[in-house]
């Protein structure tokens, strides 16, 4: 370990080996830190934290703290983070609270500056969380996901994996896997192809999750018609059965709905149209 001579850390936190912390950091007593991890200045990093190996954490990141949920009651919960994760500066990551335990940050994942994760979310692995992205408590986050800049998400709410959260975002609902959402409020607005592409899906893949949901959020059928038809007509994938499984098993806050541009144009005497 090389460790600044003006860094604190407890004699019994557990730090690997190749670690290196930076000056002003403090380290508390029940922490674990995995080999070749990097810590930089002015980080805190509390009781309850388990952090992998080979992360990053940059400036000003607190780590661990405790729930901002009044009922915490100083029960012993955990900060779990898995490995090669990128914290940058100012994200506030705090533990769990007795409803389950612990957040979970697995491996992976990039999260940018003042990105916040509350208690018992779980964020699975190679997600993105862009700068100042704000996630209440109880969330789950798919693989893979990538959520926008400023985006704010609701607690308890479902994220699918290989879904794309457009910058700026209000998340109430539950958001499918492999979609895009965007615009106020909430809605599909595509298959998030490049992404999938990226990722190895092929053409027939990605074109068989685009007729899903093409049924579900386009057509206009009403959601049960829509899942029946999906069922009975489309053929068997991983991808189909996932789709299924998210909506009619994982979602508790109800998903997200399509978006219909709905204008009216009145003709006005001289033949002219306004919308």
């Amino acid at each position: 370990m090389k460790q600044h001579q003006f860094s604190v850390i407890h004699p019994n936190a557990k730090i690997g080996n190749n670690v290196e912390i930076g000056p002003f950091t403090y380290i508390e007593e029940d922490v674990v830190i995995g080999d070749g991890t990097w810590i930089g200045p002015n980080v805190s990093i509390m009781n309850g934290t388990r952090m992998g190996e080979n992360c990053k954490v940059f400036q000003g990141a607190i780590i661990g703290s405790i729930p901002q949920d009044l009922k915490f009651n100083n029960e012993i919960t955990y900060l779990e983070i898995g490995n090669n994760v990128i914290i940058r500066e100012y994200c506030t990551l705090n533990r769990g609270t007795s409803a389950s335990g612990r957040t979970v940050i697995m491996d992976n994942c990039l999260l940018m500056a003042y990105v916040h994760v509350a208690h018992d979310c779980v964020i699975h692995e190679n997600c993105i969380l862009a700068n100042n992205t704000n996630l209440a408590g109880h969330i789950e986050v798919g693989e893979y996901a990538i959520l926008g800049g400023l985006t704010a998400v609701h607690q308890f709410v479902n994220i699918g994996a290989h879904a794309f959260v457009g910058g700026g975002s209000l998340v109430s609902v539950d958001v499918p896997p492999y979609v895009r959402v965007a615009r106020s409020p909430l809605s599909y607005v595509g298959v998030n192809s490049v992404g999938l592409r990226r990722r190895g899906f092929s053409n027939e893949q990605i074109n068989n999750i685009t007729d899903i949901y093409r049924v579900l959020f386009v057509k206009g059928f009403n959601h049960k018609t829509a899942m029946q038809i999906i069922k009975d007509e489309k053929e068997p994938s991983v991808e189909k059965e996932l789709i299924i499984d998210f909506i009619e098993n994982q979602s508790k806050r109800g998903i997200i709905k399509g978006f219909r541009s709905v204008t009216s144009t009145k003709i006005l005497s001289n033949g002219n149209t306004v919308a």
